[in-house]
């Protein structure tokens, strides 16, 4: 059985003290969901506090993006090997990355590439437009984009990378994929994209969250599907309540 993983993208939210009082206070909240894999991914300008704040409390850190290049002339990023240590896990290949700073399938490549190579797990999301959805064209953009983002890496790596499907029409804008179309994308072409690069048996094991628009009220219809592996949270992250509402239903539905 896959652990489930619930993720919360806290994206350009909360400064550096809000961030650790959040973490302090969700800490508690989730220490019963030993059976769902946590993680929360503040800004960089919180990160390690929020790292320092969680530690012994088995909820993972992630990073909210990494450069593919260990250091060099690359203003306002943040390396790969500089995350080591401090971050478990990163996103990578977010829609709003690809959106407003243009990123790449191959860029995309280059980061997992680099995350692996220092010990982070990649989150690696996929996902179609609007225009897209609606023209029929989602199986083969998001398996196009599946097989650019995973060039190279070979199937040893796949233990340690997650997938997350975000339709793009989905985020933040209070719409979400049915469960069910939600649950056909991710199981019959990410995974099935996955079955085709690497095998079944490997493709039956990574974790492929869903993401967008993702709250209380319907996370046990998305959790319910039997391809839908967690989710990658964002404005319902932001909210002590909810977050761990999330969690507690991925628990009940998933957690074994």
């Amino acid at each position: 059985m896959r652990t489930p993983i619930i993720a919360g993208n806290w994206k350009m939210n909360k400064g550096l003290s809000e961030s650790v009082a959040f973490a302090h206070d969700l800490a508690p909240r989730l220490a019963p969901f030993t059976t769902v894999e946590r993680v929360v991914c503040p800004t960089f300008l919180a990160l390690a506090a929020v790292a320092d704040e969680l530690k012994g409390s088995n909820i993972g850190v992630g990073a909210q993006d990494a450069h593919w290049e260990a250091q060099g002339a690359y203003t306002s990023e943040v390396s790969a090997a500089m995350l080591k240590g401090i971050a478990q896990y990163v996103i990578i290949g977010h829609s709003e990355v690809r959106a407003y700073l243009n990123e790449t399938d191959e860029r995309v490549n280059k980061k997992i590439k680099a995350a692996l190579a220092y010990g982070l797990k990649p989150i690696v999301a996929v996902g179609e437009t609007l225009e897209q959805n609606e023209a029929g064209q989602t199986a083969s953009w998001v398996s196009g984009q599946v097989r650019g983002a995973l060039d190279g890496i070979d199937a040893a790596n796949m233990q340690n990378i997650v997938m997350a499907y975000e339709p793009i029409w989905a985020i933040g804008t209070g719409r979400n994929a049915s469960s069910e179309v939600a649950n056909h994308v991710i199981g019959g072409t990410i995974r099935a994209t996955l079955a085709d690069l690497y095998g079944d048996s490997v493709a039956q094991a990574v974790r492929i969250q869903y993401g967008g628009s993702v709250k209380p009220d319907n996370m046990a219809e998305f959790m319910a599907q039997p391809d839908i592996d967690g989710a990658l949270v964002g404005g319902a992250a932001l909210k002590l309540d909810d977050f761990a509402k999330l969690v507690e239903i991925a628990a009940q539905q998933k957690g074994g």
